[in-house]
């Protein structure tokens, strides 16, 4: 046997953290199937179906339903996964369908060919299909457990540039307008667009694949609102398509990134991030529930693990800086002596309890959306 003063046995025990898609897109919609014969698999309304295939989408479920599930398809880079759901076609009932919608591993969520107008955006009972929409986005995103929360897409009707019906219920972080000049499911196509990038990239003159006309100065000025840079971006919770003469090709673009909600998270890719860590973070901390102890070296532990989710965020200049702050373990790292009748109690209390706070701040580094240039000529 070999002498040896140290004897190191390894014993693997790898953890992977599950991964949170960020660009699964479910669309909600008619379809018009031939008289006698409509696809098998969409013979029955509320049934999501599965499509990586914009050809097969077309073929399967003919109609709204799957001319938006294409649309989003034709962008570039494009959804992996999108899931279709039938509704009926002659009474509609997009809060059943929306229901199924819930239980699915999306990020977007669509009313094909439905715009915003005095029908769809109706707040009292009956509720218009998008009213049921925003509620279904927030609700979910709120309640419906890790890795379900979401965003919607929606359009305003062909040519109009008039952000006023983006009011309260529907004025939401999780929605995202846009007015457009196409004749095409303009909601789809830049549901397709946002699906395409990683969350923290801005959505700010992303390419769309559509045909749209371009606004007017006074229409996008109208959509927008006046701005200064001195006060940055103004924004009325509603984005544009638009073509501007500076850029090559003469293709179509988002005019903005705005979310629904221009007084709370402004930014499309704000609440997409926000998603993202509040995923990744409940992925990788369940492997200390139940494990790590109530200690001084348990919760150092327990910061190190919230520290290997943000670091590589600040390397890859997504994040600006981060802090990740353990209330307790500043009360367990001071003299037992010193302590007092309140903070000994609080000790106590976590570790009968068996409740650990976490306070974490992320410093979120932004893209720029205008700059302001100085030209000096002499």
């Amino acid at each position: 046997m070999t002498f040896r003063y140290i004897r190191v046995n390894s014993v693997v025990d790898l953890f992977a953290p599950a991964v949170r898609a960020f660009g699964n897109i479910a669309v909600v919609g008619k379809i018009t199937p031939p008289p006698q014969n409509p696809p098998a698999d969409l013979a029955q309304v509320n049934v999501p179906i599965d499509f990586t295939d914009p050809a097969e989408a077309l073929r399967r479920a003919p109609g709204d339903l799957g001319q938006a599930i294409a649309l989003a398809f034709a962008q570039s880079p494009s959804p992996s996964l999108v899931t279709g759901v039938r509704v009926n076609e002659t009474a509609p009932v997009f809060g059943t369908a929306l229901d199924v919608v819930a239980g699915l591993d999306v990020q977007l969520v669509v009313l094909a060919n439905t715009p915003l107008n005095a029908t769809t955006g109706k707040v009292d009972a009956p509720e218009g299909a998008l009213v049921t929409l925003a509620k279904h986005v927030a609700a979910v995103s709120e309640t419906g457990g890790e890795g379900r929360q979401r965003m919607g897409v929606a359009m305003l009707p062909k040519d109009s540039a008039d952000p006023a019906p983006v009011t309260g219920v529907l004025a939401n972080d999780r929605m995202v307008y846009v007015a457009h000049r196409s004749t095409q499911d303009a909601a789809a196509a830049v549901a397709g667009t946002i699906g395409g990038y990683e969350p923290h990239i801005s959505l700010l003159l992303k390419p769309v694949n559509i045909t749209s006309p371009s606004f007017s100065q006074a229409q996008i000025e109208a959509l927008n609102g006046s701005e200064n840079f001195e006060s940055g971006p103004a924004g009325r919770g509603v984005n544009w398509l638009t073509s501007p003469s500076i850029i090559p090709g003469n293709g179509v673009f988002l005019g903005e990134g705005y979310t629904g909600n221009p007084g709370g998270k402004k930014y499309i890719d704000a609440q997409r991030v926000i998603d993202k860590i509040n995923f990744d973070l409940n992925a990788q901390l369940i492997k200390t529930i139940g494990n790590v102890r109530i200690s001084r070296s348990g919760l150092r532990a327990l910061i190190a693990q919230t520290e290997a989710i943000l670091a590589p965020l600040v390397q890859r200049d997504i994040l600006n800086g981060f802090e990740v702050v353990v209330p307790l373990l500043a009360l367990l790292d001071k003299d037992p002596a010193t302590l007092t009748a309140t903070q000994a109690q609080q000790i106590h209390n976590a570790e009968v309890q068996r409740v650990i706070q976490v306070l974490v701040a992320v410093h979120y580094a932004g893209a720029i959306h205008r700059l302001s240039v100085t030209f000096k000529f002499d």
